[in-house]
């Protein structure tokens, strides 16, 4: 027997172009090991998940990071454009959590756009957004949206875990774990990110982190232009044969130790060089869109290999036809202090067609009935007047929209509401925890079952308060 020593030395002198560190998140199959005789090729997810009728497949979750504002978006004021520039009445804000204005002489900041009746079911979109007015009969817009978290990074990582703790898994893990993948070549979760709007804020890897889950479920970021996954590629001078017996050596190491020793671990390494494997077939497949008709790329305005949020989206329907369980793409560059109408403009501009050509290419490829996709920032901004080179907006926790469409969701309707000057969220309000309440209960899951035990408690995506599914946007 080989000793660890030894073995290790091995596995570093190998050859092969895939980073240890990144392998066992990137490239294993969804599934945990569940004892030494597990083989290579994890199982597809947990025994007697799903636990309800699952109306969607797979999730593509939509992040403009940064805060789109929902006063400049979806929620329409007349009562904020009468008060434009008077002063906030403190009935609205005494005692509240407004980060940069604190301390200012506040002023009501009246909508920078106008607003339109959209579709036949009349929903209210702003002018930033044409793209997505032609789409209103298609989308649920929630209009009672509240999170915990003011600051950037702790308001992502409670969009994504349920809370503002780090090192909690992200919901994409979650998912993964809960169900596993659809694609034997591709991980069970993928995220992508884009650039383009003002200063955009740094999003940290640890967003898509499994936590305390196997390190399997982490997502695995894919870049749209260049190489698309780091340490996959063979390394020159080794070919296709030789990579496959070096591989089937280290799994037979692998295997001998997990026999010893059933740690998941060990069994998510034996995936991983597997899988990874598979992934320089299908990562090339997948990232070569010759075969899709100009008129595809044109409706997305997609130039492949950009790495633009347009690629991005349809990299996302790609990944989707392929089988992986949850894709997130970001778009930074939304985070509006000043120059709000240059840079909605430049946002709205990158990202709103694209998002249109997204919805609609599902619908087409029949998709959409079983994929659920949300939009939206951690929070959205102020009511108030915040100047940083022309008229802006402040992060704001207690009031903003978000989207969502596909399988399970009623389409053309508007959900919740906030009060006249769209500070607070007053009717049917969603909590983050809700939303992904409902996103578990559409795929399958009972939200209040799903647990994983870790330090003595069972832990849940949706934490121990309360969380609802969002029935009454459901069909």
């Amino acid at each position: 027997m080989m000793s660890d020593q030894n073995r290790r030395a091995f596995l570093g002198q190998a050859g092969l172009s895939l980073g240890a560190a990144s392998l066992s998140s990137l490239l294993a199959r969804d599934g945990l090991a569940a004892d030494a005789a597990t083989p290579i090729g994890l199982p597809p997810g947990r025994d007697g998940l799903p636990d309800l009728p699952a109306k969607v497949k797979r999730v593509i979750f939509l992040c403009m990071a940064g805060g789109p504002s929902h006063l400049e978006t979806f929620d329409y004021k007349e009562e904020l454009n009468r008060l434009d520039g008077q002063p906030m009445p403190s009935s609205f804000t005494q005692g509240q959590p407004i980060a940069q204005l604190a301390g200012q002489a506040l002023k009501v900041q009246g909508h920078l756009t106008k607003f339109q009746k959209c579709g036949q079911s009349g929903q209210t979109i702003s002018d930033f957004l044409p793209w997505h007015q032609k789409m209103a009969d298609d989308i649920c817009i929630m209009k009672s949206m509240v999170t915990e978290q003011i600051n950037h990074d702790p308001a992502h990582t409670f969009m994504n875990t349920g809370t503002a703790i780090s090192g909690r898994p992200s919901m994409g893990s979650w998912v993964t774990y809960g169900l596993g993948s659809q694609s034997d070549e591709l991980p069970g979760f993928v995220v992508m990110t884009s650039v383009g709007g003002r200063n955009p804020q740094p999003i940290a890897s640890r967003q898509w982190s499994s936590g305390f889950l196997p390190s399997q479920y982490q997502g695995v970021e894919f870049s749209g232009s260049g190489q698309p996954v780091h340490y996959v590629a063979p390394p020159p001078g080794v070919d296709v044969a030789g990579q496959r017996g070096l591989i089937d050596s280290i799994a037979a190491i692998n295997q001998s130790r997990l026999q010893q020793f059933p740690d998941p671990e060990i069994a998510a390494r034996l995936s991983a060089y597997e899988i990874a494997f598979k992934m320089q077939q299908s990562v090339p497949d997948l990232m070569d869109m010759s075969d899709e008709p100009q008129s595809v790329l044109d409706m997305y305005g997609a130039k492949p290999g950009d790495g633009s949020y347009a690629s991005n989206c349809l990299l996302a329907r790609r990944l989707a036809e392929r089988g992986v369980r949850f894709i997130q793409l970001y778009h930074r560059g939304w985070d509006h202090h000043g120059g709000l109408v240059k840079y909605m403009d430049i946002c709205s501009g990158l990202t709103d067609r694209p998002t249109y050509a997204l919805i609609q290419d599902l619908k087409q490829r029949g998709m959409l009935e079983d994929t659920l996709v949300i939009w939206g920032g951690e929070f959205g901004r102020t009511p108030m007047f915040q100047g940083k080179g022309g008229a802006g907006r402040d992060h704001h926790i207690k009031g903003f929209s978000m989207w969502m469409a596909g399988g399970g969701v009623k389409p053309g309707i508007s959900y919740g509401g906030t009060d006249e000057l769209g500070y607070s969220a007053v009717e049917d309000v969603v909590h983050v925890r809700d939303l992904h309440a409902t996103m578990l209960h559409l795929l399958g899951i009972r939200p209040d079952r799903f647990s994983y035990p870790f330090q003595g408690l069972d832990m849940r995506l949706t934490g121990v308060e309360p969380a609802r599914v969002l029935h009454d946007v459901l069909t």
